[in-house]
């Protein structure tokens, strides 16, 4: 189905949870900091107390692109979290006039359940009556790096929310600033993630590939992108998608990022590291303001003084003692999200 300019407008203009998206608007973030659980969840598995029924459309598979490992912390415990503007070219993939998603599905869906539809909205951070249009706003993309979220659950009649990491190849819709909002397997909301205060306790069964040094933080960017960059699933090709479309209006871009594809992910001056997981650093609402991550340097924002390329590492809290099979990770800084864009954006194709 196709949604309208209108829909997207309306969508954009949404009331959405005031505040750090990190903590949700239903609470509950000191018990998920404090736990240390990182749920690992497969990309079609629909996990633990799913939302609703998979509306992840199939797709042509992928071989996700190399990640460069996230550097160690300063104290030398633990692993810096790699960041990456939502604004990325490449950040996505997907197929060419194909959504991932079918996101009148997940309308249906939520809209046959009162308790689920006003238990999503909780986990959205959205009103309980622009369920709808929130969606109808968001961008059916797939990711192609493992990522860190919070993610949440239906329990009890509420939204339960948990941290975990999403399998690169996972159906995601994205929001006006790049940043996943509903993983598709489950219809599940999803906000930025939260800084874990103990040890990291890994759940579930991690799949081939998995590297905690290797998972990525999406960070919202700073303004609006009106066209996301994606990889096509079908030749590793550029593929201009209009947020807030379902893929009728896919495009080949009139000007290429300045960057292949497959290397996205591979270059560390493209990502920054920021605030930790680690036992007894402050919360994400209590820590001081992060100066990274910088920009992707495809085109610097106007006024900002041109920093090296690596991260900074004495900005950075301390980090965390790893368990054996799974070490700790740092997160970036919470406070800059769609709710609270500060500085344009460097690229919005």
């Amino acid at each position: 189905m196709v949604r309208s300019p209108m829909h997207r407008l309306y969508a954009a203009a949404a009331a959405v949870c005031v505040g750090l998206l990190a903590t949700g608007c239903g609470g509950g973030g000191d018990r998920e900091a404090a736990s240390g659980e990182l749920l690992l969840q497969a990309l079609a598995a629909p996990g633990p107390e799913p939302f609703t029924a998979s509306t992840a459309r199939s797709s042509a598979s992928f071989t996700p692109p190399p990640v460069t490992p996230a550097p160690k912390s300063p104290s030398g415990n633990g692993t810096s979290l790699r960041t990456i503007s939502g604004a990325t070219p490449g950040l996505y993939a997907g197929a060419q006039e194909t959504p991932g998603c079918d996101v009148e599905a997940q309308v249906r869906l939520l809209g046959e359940d009162k308790a689920r539809a006003r238990a999503f909205a909780d986990g959205a951070g959205v009103e309980e009556g622009d369920v709808a249009s929130f969606l109808r706003g968001l961008t059916a993309v797939q990711l192609r790096a493992d990522t860190r979220v919070t993610g949440h659950g239906y329990s009890g009649g509420r939204a339960s929310a948990h941290q975990g990491v999403l399998q690169a190849g996972t159906a995601v819709l994205v929001d006006q600033y790049g940043s996943p909002r509903v993983r598709c397997a489950a219809g599940s909301p999803l906000r930025q993630p939260i800084a874990l205060t103990s040890a990291v306790v890994p759940k579930g069964k991690p799949w081939s590939g998995y590297r905690a040094d290797r998972v990525i933080v999406v960070k919202p960017a700073t303004q609006v992108v009106n066209n996301l960059l994606i990889v096509n699933l079908a030749d590793g090709s550029w593929i201009e998608r209009p947020t807030g479309t379902d893929g009728e209006e896919d495009a080949r871009p009139e000007v290429l990022p300045p960057v292949q594809a497959a290397e996205v992910f591979s270059d560390p001056s493209r990502t920054g590291s920021a605030g930790n997981d680690a036992a007894g650093s402050p919360s994400p609402s209590e820590a001081p303001a992060d100066p990274g991550p910088q920009p992707v340097p495809d085109a610097p924002a106007p006024a900002e003084p041109q920093d090296p390329p690596a991260p900074a590492p004495d900005e950075a809290p301390p980090g965390e003692e790893p368990p054996p099979a799974d070490p700790g990770t740092d997160l970036p800084d919470p406070g800059t999200g769609p709710d609270a864009p500060v500085a344009p954006e460097p690229y919005q194709g």
